[in-house]
């Protein structure tokens, strides 16, 4: 009769551990946009004047510097 009851109390005690850890609900998806997702200088550069950080002088300059490295 008190099996039942410490079964409970096993299971109650790994869902604390397992929760405090964070390993229960861990999925494995797909990074998010944003993250450190390693992109090439390429990448980087051509965001950034998507973004309008810097114009289009600059970005044909970077280019070619980044493509001389290559």
């Amino acid at each position: 009769m008190m099996y039942g009851w410490i079964i409970g109390a096993i299971v109650l005690i790994i869902l604390i551990i397992a929760l405090s850890r964070g390993n229960l609900f861990q999925r494995n998806t797909p990074t998010a946009p944003g993250s450190n997702v390693t992109s090439s200088p390429l990448d980087i550069l051509k965001n950034r004047y998507a973004k309008g950080e810097i114009d289009e002088a600059e970005f044909e300059k970077k280019k070619a510097e980044l493509e001389k490295t290559n």
